[in-house]
């Protein structure tokens, strides 16, 4: 006799249901939310004081492999080889944000909840032990006490 094997159904409905996956889904859904924040931070505070150097838009930061670089107000490349690392600047910039605040403010505090949930239980299993451990040397003591009175008292049975 075969063992019956999972349907396809049956062994997505386990794949969906596992943790990692509800885990995963609802950081693609702070992620997505947390762009436009990171995109506003990135416009309104850091292009400025970029600006403050040269020109408020870092996509407007390029250099040119190979001369005369013409470029369209569109983007579409006229002559010349743009190498545009102002718009990589500016990417890498929001990327830093986002990964230092989701750090910040979701990581570091759940580990730090997570260790105080753990030492807590620490702590309680060891008190569980201590109390196991001694209720264990009791009943050893009164057995003793039982197998000594049993022996001095009653030998003629």
């Amino acid at each position: 006799m075969s063992e019956k094997k999972p349907s396809v159904w049956e062994g997505f409905k386990a794949f969906l249901m596992r943790g990692n996956v509800v885990d995963l889904a609802v950081a693609v859904v702070i992620g997505a939310a947390f762009t436009n924040i990171v995109n506003s931070v990135v416009k309104g505070v850091i292009n400025p004081l970029v600006g403050a150097i040269g020109t408020k838009n870092l996509d407007s930061y390029s250099s040119c492999l190979r001369d005369p670089c013409k470029v369209t107000a569109d983007g579409t490349v006229l002559s010349g080889i743009p190498i545009r690392w102002g718009s990589v600047l500016g990417a890498t910039l929001s990327f830093v944000i986002t990964a230092a605040v989701v750090y910040f403010l979701m990581v570091l505090p759940m580990a730090k909840y997570l260790a105080r949930v753990e030492a807590r239980r620490k702590a309680k299993e060891g008190t569980h032990e201590v109390i196991e451990v001694t209720e264990l040397e009791v009943l050893k003591e009164i057995r003793d006490a039982l197998v000594a009175q049993r022996g001095s008292g009653h030998d003629a049975r």
